[in-house]
């Protein structure tokens, strides 16, 4: 089962994170990885830790808001069966100091990002008879957060593309899903506690852990694996879903 062996797998911010475990466990499946990351020391030691483990992997720097950056990447592409677009970044604010340069960033990356790669994918995917597009949204997008003003109209756009891109292309054999992860601890979480509270990174460590129903964030593995179900043929009954992964956040907490 989740084999993607002879798959040709694309995954946008692989370079750490989520996107990181993303790619190794699709690799790991089989699939042959297009390691898709902004930061190019990171993109290639996770395409070398792939071909070190004997999987088939090339890393390409590419800024996901820049759309001839994204249509170079595809031109003369043959073929891509799954792409996942995992790249995004955060902002604390409110409608009220979320300032105009913040809000532009984070819809670049987090929404023009997705919408690059849809814009690009698709005709190849359509070229070759299907395939299968995830997308990473956030428990953002279904319930409220406290200053998060920016980072959650991002996301319900990425929930809002998922189920358009699914049904325009259902009859192209393209599915497309998103899924909602919860607080998930990756790199980054760690660099904004020691950014933001320095001297109590522990104490704040545990106060985003008990913010989760179950006690603790999730890890990237556990969203990977997520994604590796939704992007299998075992799940080829599954699009236009978003799929929560957050500890019971959105349904214990309302």
């Amino acid at each position: 089962m989740f084999s993607l062996q002879k798959k040709e797998a694309m995954v946008t911010g692989a370079g750490s994170g989520i996107g990181r475990a993303v790619a190794l466990l699709l690799a790991a499946q089989g699939a042959s990885l297009r390691v898709v990351d902004i930061n190019g020391a990171q993109a290639n030691e996770v395409a070398k830790e792939i071909q070190d483990k004997g999987g088939e992997a090339s890393a390409h720097i590419v800024d996901v808001a820049n759309q001839q950056q994204v249509l170079a990447l595809f031109a003369g592409l043959q073929r891509v069966d799954i792409l996942v677009n995992s790249a995004g970044i955060s902002h604390i604010g409110t409608a009220e100091n979320t300032g105009e340069q913040d809000f532009d960033r984070l819809y670049n990356v987090n929404v023009k990002g997705v919408y690059n790669f849809l814009h690009a994918a698709i005709p190849v995917m359509k070229k070759n008879g299907g395939g299968v597009i995830l997308n990473m949204a956030s428990v953002a997008a279904s319930v409220g957060l406290a200053d998060r003003f920016a980072y959650s109209m991002t996301k319900g756009a990425v929930t809002s593309m998922t189920r358009s891109v699914a049904k325009d292309y259902i009859a192209s054999n393209i599915r497309c899903n998103c899924i909602s992860p919860g607080r998930v601890h990756t790199p980054f979480v760690d660099g904004f506690i020691k950014k933001n509270y320095p001297g109590k990174e522990q104490e704040m460590f545990d106060k985003l852990s008990r913010s989760q129903p179950i006690g603790r964030m999730g890890t990237t593995d556990e969203i990977a694996a997520l994604v590796l179900y939704l992007c299998s043929d075992e799940a080829s009954f599954v699009t236009g879903s978003d799929y929560p992964i957050d500890g019971g956040f959105i349904k214990l907490n309302n």
